[in-house]
């Protein structure tokens, strides 16, 4: 079981993810995770997903791509994910280029967790249709993949609609970094067998785990594809051997530990702690 774990979004300055990346390598941890909310609206109808107010912390995330970027030059195993990309929040001709000129420069360590959000006013307000923000969401990663994998790259679509371009540079990992749809939503599992190279649920059971892994296989399958190539990455754990164990044997491949701190240095702490319980 591969183990990952999240950068705490603190409120005040973030969190010196340099410093984390380089202990979490030494520790031997196999990743490391950012959240992405580029802004927060001061009114907001939608509700939290994990039900009560917003915490204050959601306005205070930092660009994942410039942290993970800094994470990469102090590291040189350490996976570096985003836990997870908003892509209807972003242009995916930009977005495109940003991934692969990382993939490149950290040696093909790149890993795309992705979502479509769940505010509805944050996602309007950056551009995002909110109502079909997945299918929004899976024409941007069409659209990407163009432009990773071919010297000419188009897309004509509904949301996306480009002539051939060139874009350079390509991703070091072919034929692209894997693209890790998150979350519970009602046709995931679909997507992640159609379109998908892995899942990323953030809360789920042992036991739905098992149910799922044996859908996606299906579904993987019946697409043509083999499911073994299609990774479950368990995300938000809290540091628990056993349980990470229980995900293991129901199917997963790789566990991604929450760190807590309000600080760097309280990080760090938790980082070691974590280490000891679920490292050795």
């Amino acid at each position: 079981m591969k183990i990952g774990v999240s950068v705490p979004t603190v409120v005040g300055a973030p969190v010196d993810v340099a410093a984390l990346a380089r202990e979490a390598e030494e520790l031997g941890f196999d990743s490391i995770w950012v959240p992405e909310h580029p802004i927060m609206p001061v009114n907001v109808a939608s509700p939290f997903p994990q039900g009560g107010p917003i915490p204050e912390s959601y306005s205070h995330m930092m660009d994942p791509f410039v942290a993970l970027a800094r994470a990469s030059a102090v590291t040189s195993t350490l996976k570096l994910g985003t836990g997870v990309c908003l892509v209807p929040e972003r242009n995916p001709l930009l977005l495109a280029k940003v991934i692969a000129t990382l993939d490149h420069y950290s040696g093909g360590r790149f890993l795309f967790g992705i979502g479509a959000g769940w505010n509805k006013e944050e996602t309007e307000l950056m551009g995002g249709n909110f109502a079909h923000r997945w299918t929004q969401t899976r024409e941007a990663v069409l659209a990407m993949k163009e432009l990773w994998t071919k010297d000419e790259a188009e897309y004509h679509g509904t949301y996306y609609d480009f002539p051939p371009v060139r874009s350079l540079p390509k991703p070091v990992q072919k034929p692209h970094p894997p693209v890790i749809l998150g979350g519970m939503a009602r046709n995931v599992l679909q997507r992640v067998a159609t379109w998908g190279d892995g899942w990323m649920p953030n809360r789920v059971t042992p036991e739905q785990m098992k149910a799922s892994r044996a859908k996606l296989d299906e579904l993987a399958t019946a697409a043509g594809r083999d499911p073994e190539s299609i990774e479950i990455t368990i995300f938000g754990r809290s540091p628990d051997k056993k349980e990470i164990k229980a995900y293991e044997d129901a199917g997963a491949e790789r566990a991604v530990v929450r760190l807590s701190g309000e600080s760097t240095d309280d990080a760090l702490a938790d980082l070691e702690k974590i280490a000891r319980q679920v490292l050795n």
